[in-house]
Order: structure tokens, then C-alpha cells, then sequence
């Protein structure tokens, strides 16, 4: 049986539910192209924290309404138009405030121990497209596609994403992304790493939710250690990371998830974990 629980986020601009242990999150700004906003931002780093430390949450899954996943910022808010206590702070000040934002939005998603999906239905640009990849998987719709966008107002990037763009299709593409901002349609983002699958547009939400119900399924401390054995495997040394893959496995064989689990492999049944 389905349940589905709905959590305020303080705002109509952000939406989500948990159900079945998947927190849904949606950006709701649909005639903006979901772009991020005074109001939506603040709102989607507290989620991000809500949900991951909420015991009853074993993945998150990122998405928008409408037809984009998120245009970005707000290019409205720049140049002659700039948020006019922002011009009043000093440049350190500045570079203060983008740097805690991003800690707390792409780097706190990237910091979740446990698994997040990003589901785009259409664009995902700029600081957007830094949003996807702070993700470990992306599902993209047939119709959607991406830019990094940041040459487009002549701006270099932030939120992390040149270095996720390089880790996610290495460094000749991350380049070729970067300097020249072209639109790569859903298909080529498939063919070179950027998203995992594609699928119909009327498919994606049943099927990024279905992945997102299989893992919440799982059990939630052998996906934390993947999680931190895949993050170090980016970092480490082959024999530092094999080491510290061999302590977690160890640590888990003494879990009740791990009877479980093999206990359903005898029985032929399909194991039940933790409090799920």
C-alpha cells in the first residue's frame, strides 16, 4: 500500500511528498522555466537537509513541473536589474554569500549519504544543469536537453559546475560544454555520460519514481557505504580506497540487513530491510 505524506516547504514555489520512502521534490515555478529564485532557493537547501535527515527518506528525487527541470538563475535579476542589496555588499562579501549558497544547495546534495535521482523533464541550464549533476543519477525525457548557459551572459559558472561537468564527461567535452554553450539534446547527453537513461516524456516520472521506490527499498547503510567507496574512488588511491571498501564490507556482514538479505536468497524471497 502507497502512502504519501506531504511536506510543507514554506512555499508554493518548492513541492514535496514522501511516498514510499522517495521524497519527491519539485521546483514549481513552470512560467519561469523553474528558475531559481529569492524564494525557491532557500527553500529547496532546506529541504535538501529535511530530507536527508529524515530517518523515513531513503531517496530523493529531484524534479520540475511543467516542461524544464530548472533554467537556472534569474537572468532578469542581472546587470541593470541587479537585487539592490546585493550591490551594496562588498566583493568579499559577495564571494562569501555564493560560496555559503553553494554549499548549502550543490554541495550539501553532493554531501547527502544517501542515493538522489534527478528527473528532467526539459532543460536543465546553468546553475540547473549544477543541480542535475549534484545528483547520482539523471533520467531525462526525449524532449529535454541542456546547456551550461554561463557564456551566454558571460559569466563562468558556479555551483560546481565545471568540476562536476569534467568528473561526469572529462575534460575535452566539459570544455567543448563550457566555452561554446551549446543546447545537447537528451540523446547525445546519454551517449556521453551526462544522463544514464532516456525516456519517453510521458514515461518519466513512472520510471524515475520506480527506480527511486527499488533503492528506498535497499538496504540504507550498504547504500550509504557505496555511496562514500564511489565518492572516494574519485579522490583516493587504488589501494587507500580498496582498504577502506574492505572495512565497510566487514562492518555491514555483521548487520541485520545483511541476514536478511541472505536469508531471502535461500528462501527465494525478496528481503525485507531495516524499519521499511
Amino acid at each position: 500500500m502507497t502512502t504519501e505524506t506531504k511536506i510543507d516547504t514554506g512555499t508554493d514555489e518548492l513541492l514535496c511528498v514522501i511516498r514510499d520512502r522517495v521524497a519527491i521534490i519539485t521546483l514549481n515555478r513552470p512560467e519561469a522555466r523553474n528558475a531559481l529564485s529569492d524564494t525557491l532557493s532557500p527553500a529547496l537547501r532546506a529541504m535538501i537537509k529535511t530530507c536527508g535527515e529524515n530517518p523515513d527518506v531513503g531517496v530523493l528525487l529531484l524534479t520540475g513541473a511543467g516542461t524544464a527541470f530548472c533554467a537556472g538563475g534569474n537572468v532578469k535579476g542581472m546587470g541593470a536589474h541587479r537585487d539592490k542589496a546585493k550591490l551594496a555588499m562588498s566583493f568579499d562579501d559577495k564571494v562569501a554569500d555564493l560560496q555559503e549558497r553553494q554549499r548549502l544547495l550543490t554541495g550539501a546534495l553532493a554531501a547527502l549519504r544517501k542515493p538522489t535521482i534527478a528527473a528532467l523533464p526539459g532543460p536543465a541550464v546553468g546553475a540547473g544543469l549544477a543541480l542535475a549533476m549534484a545528483c547520482d543519477i539523471r533520467i531525462a525525457a526525449q524532449s529535454a536537453f541542456v546547456s551550461t548557459g554561463y557564456l551566454r551572459v558571460a559569466l563562468s559558472g558556479d555551483y560546481g559546475i565545471a568540476w562536476l561537468l569534467t568528473r561526469l564527461v572529462g575534460t575535452a567535452r566539459a570544455r567543448e560544454l563550457m566555452f561554446a554553450a551549446e543546447k545537447v539534446d537528451a540523446e547525445r547527453c546519454e551517449r556521453i555520460g551526462l544522463v544514464n537513461r532516456v525516456v519517453p516524456d510521458a514515461e518519466l516520472q513512472a520510471e524515475a519514481f520506480a527506480l527511486a521506490k527499488s533503492m528506498a527499498e535497499g538496504p540504507t547503510l550498504a547504500l550509504r557505504y557505496m555511496k562514500d567507496n564511489l565518492d572516494e574512488a574519485l579522490s583516493f588511491d587504488f589501494a587507500t580506497a580498496r582498504d577502506h571498501e574492505a572495512e565497510r564490507l566487514i562492518r555491514l556482514t555483521s548487520t541485520a540487513d545483511h541476514r536478511e538479505a541472505v536469508q531471502a536468497f535461500i528462501e527465494k524471497r525478496n528481503p525485507v530491510f531495516g524499519d521499511h
